[in-house]
């Protein structure tokens, strides 16, 4: 099965082509980091309009790279949420004349969903498993006993770990994206700041950024109003370990309770290489899988991938052309 896949819920526009949810024939994605880099983060009406200039560039790419023609395809899958739903609706819209022209079913497709199929592409996926999500809008621990079966175990109660990494990154002057280049100096930091490990000890599954990033921001502060040296590579380090700390912990936790045969980090977070190497050495009873660097980040084959598993699980039922965005959307159905 030929699946036309299709991605443009933040900055990144993406078409994809994956055969069976597995082989990845082509995945096109025109970033716009570049762009967003002068305001310090992605601003929507320009997400939406750089969608609608390259939508059409991505679409002929991507056919053209996997050797197919749309009569080919056997099925779209597009990201119909969560997002900015001006970003949504360019990639929704775009899809469903692609649809309508040339007669291939559609369905709407979970952006976290996406994320968690990413792992698929390159590692397969055995049941039951431990899903952690982390990226720049969702923290959570997703437990699935079967494919397309999500089951939420916990979340971050208010900021997501991308969203805290980019803060504490604009704080300390460094540039957007923030997360990437934070990894990078922690890499030559050491973690001698101490700072709180939020909720590592709760006994349950949720987690809680907001109040380690407000540390963070008010030492940093007063440090500054002391007139201190202020090592970057340490203060990224501290910050590093306390929010992998946690989110390891967690997994952990998780991991007996439930005695899952499989773990899988998902999201732009999964790229964070303390947060890989850290899963690995702690974990070692059973597979820590990641994705590729390129499926790591938004991208339009995970999107395709997912498609593929929603498709059979629910006896190859297409949506109809009324699908539509939605900035808010709930993976559990």
């Amino acid at each position: 099965m030929y699946v036309l896949g299709v991605e443009t819920s933040c900055d990144e526009t993406s078409v994809s082509i994956v055969k069976d949810g597995k082989d990845v024939l082509s995945n096109v994605v025109l970033s716009q980091i570049d762009i967003h880099k002068e305001y310090g983060g992605v601003v929507p009406e320009i997400a939406s309009r750089e969608h609608v200039k390259g939508i059409t560039y991505v679409f002929d790419k991507a056919m053209n790279d996997a050797g197919l023609r749309y009569e080919d395809i056997d099925l779209i899958a597009v990201t119909k949420g969560p997002g900015l739903i001006g970003s949504l609706l360019i990639g929704v819209n775009a899809a469903k004349v692609i649809s309508l022209s040339f007669n291939i079913p559609i369905i709407g497709i979970h952006h976290i969903a996406g994320h968690i199929y990413a792992n698929h592409i390159d590692n397969g996926m055995e049941f039951p498993l431990l899903a952690l999500v982390v990226s720049g809008g969702h923290t959570e621990l997703i437990l699935m006993k079967e494919h397309y079966d999500f089951n939420k175990l916990g979340e971050t109660q208010d900021d997501a770990v991308g969203e805290a990494y980019d803060k504490i990154a604009r704080v300390l002057g460094l540039p957007y994206p923030g997360g990437p280049i934070v990894d990078k100096k922690a890499a030559h930091g050491k973690d001698n700041l101490h700072f709180p490990r939020p909720m590592i000890d709760s006994g349950d599954f949720n987690f809680s950024f907001s109040g380690l990033k407000s540390h963070v921001i008010n030492v940093h502060h007063n440090m500054k109003q002391r007139q201190e040296e202020i090592n970057v590579e340490d203060f990224c380090a501290s910050f590093q370990e306390a929010v992998t700390d946690v989110l390891v912990a967690k997994t952990i936790m998780a991991k007996e309770k439930f005695k899952v045969k499989q773990i899988i980090v998902a999201g732009g977070v999964a790229a964070n290489s303390g947060l890989r190497s850290k899963m690995k050495e702690s974990i070692q009873d059973i597979p820590v899988y990641f994705p590729k660097m390129a499926y790591c980040t938004d991208n339009a084959a995970m999107i395709a991938a997912a498609g593929y598993f929603q498709y059979i699980r629910n006896n190859k039922k297409a949506d109809d052309l009324m699908l539509n965005g939605q900035s808010r959307l709930n993976l559990e159905g």
